[in-house]
């Protein structure tokens, strides 16, 4: 174990673990966050984001509704045997019931009407399921399905989970609220909410459980503490109990044990970011945030920032432009990891600073190679 975890002592049970801070997007603790897992029913946060997308830009609207399928109905419905809303075979069911059905149920027949709803086949949409986690910078995920029924080919990590769910949040924090709903009842059929952590009074509201015997026991779990909200994500444990109880562990860890430390306010130069053949040979780089990092209480631990970005910049570069990354790293944890956008526009140069600007590229650009490998 090492970086935070270890500063801590603390240990998941879980083969694959990582807890996020949302606010400021620091990784308080990370375990196999990157190795390739079975997602199982959390691939339904991916499936949710689709429908939330298509409900925020008018596509579709609560009262829309979709068809129950056969399909749907005997491999996600009654005859499955798997998690279900129990939509009956051939209803038109509401778009908001389906939400409820897949957020609050985990129904695999809700998943698969949705996904034939939009996209005509389950096929299709996971397609689009995978090309949106692309968008996202879900790096390693691939979705072959709405459901998280198990595929050879479908596979993800934790930490693309919790960017998945801490972009959920920020992006659609009304519909996100559906996932802490308590109950949902269709078809006459009363179901509590799967996610343990809703039940234990912590402050969560969402997100997802999941589990294939392959898998294990797996949970995206949010909660809200202390004003400030940590994402959990665990997979692979041998039970539900261990699966809630780790869970609960490492967010109640993350509200004790750490403090926020501020690095830059919001809009203050953070470094630059050099400019070839500009009126200037560089411009100012900016987070339109504050960038804050949370560190272990009474930690005197060095952390290292850097700026990271492919250069030199090629003008004009508008003002506002997404260009580097800033990122903060504590022993060999990387802990945070954020855009960094130009403080102002950059016009061409004339002939001869555009002449001065090869001349200074060429003496200079081993350094700034050399700079955009750390």
């Amino acid at each position: 174990m090492t970086g935070i975890a270890a500063a801590q002592d603390f240990r998941s049970a879980a083969p694959h673990a990582i807890l996020m801070d949302y606010g400021s997007g620091t990784i308080l603790y990370e375990k196999a966050a990157d190795t390739l897992m079975i997602p199982a029913s959390m691939a339904k946060v991916m499936t949710a984001e689709l429908l939330f997308r298509e409900i925020k830009e008018g596509r579709i609207t609560f009262d829309t509704e979709f068809v129950v399928s056969e399909n749907a109905w005997r491999r996600g419905g009654a005859p499955s045997g798997g998690s279900a809303m129990y939509a009956a075979l051939g209803s038109s069911v509401k778009v908001v019931d389906l939400l409820q059905g897949l957020a609050i149920q985990s129904g695999n027949d809700a998943s698969i009407v949705i996904a034939e709803g939009i996209a005509g086949n389950e096929a299709n949409f996971a397609r689009m399921m995978t090309d949106r986690a692309r968008e996202l910078g879900l790096s390693r995920s691939t979705f072959m399905n709405s459901t998280g029924l198990d595929d050879p080919d479908q596979r993800t990590t934790a930490r693309d989970l919790a960017i998945l769910t801490a972009h959920i949040i920020r992006t659609y924090p009304d519909l996100y609220a559906y996932f802490g709903k308590p109950e949902f009842t269709w078809n006459k059929i009363r179901q509590l909410n799967r996610n343990p952590l809703i039940a234990m009074n912590i402050g969560a509201d969402g997100v997802k459980t999941g589990y294939l015997k392959e898998a294990g026991y797996g949970v995206i779990g949010s909660a809200v503490g202390g004003g400030r909200r940590l994402i959990v994500v665990v997979n692979g444990l041998k039970t539900a109990k261990d699966r809630a109880d780790d869970a609960r562990r490492l967010l109640d860890w993350g509200f004790r044990s750490f403090e926020t430390r501020r690095l830059f306010g919001a809009n203050v130069e953070v470094g630059e970011a050099s400019v070839y053949g500009g009126v200037e040979g560089s411009v100012g780089l900016v987070s339109p945030n504050p960038i804050e990092v949370l560190i272990p209480r009474g930690s005197a631990d060095k952390l290292v920032a850097k700026i990271v970005y492919t250069g030199p910049l090629m003008p004009p570069v508008a003002a506002g432009k997404e260009v580097a990354r800033f990122k903060v790293t504590r022993g060999d944890v990387e802990v945070l990891d954020l855009p960094l956008v130009t403080a102002r526009a950059v016009e061409r140069g004339s002939i001869s600073q555009r002449a001065f600007g090869a001349m200074f590229e060429l003496s200079t650009g081993f350094i700034r190679d050399a700079f955009n490998k750390l």
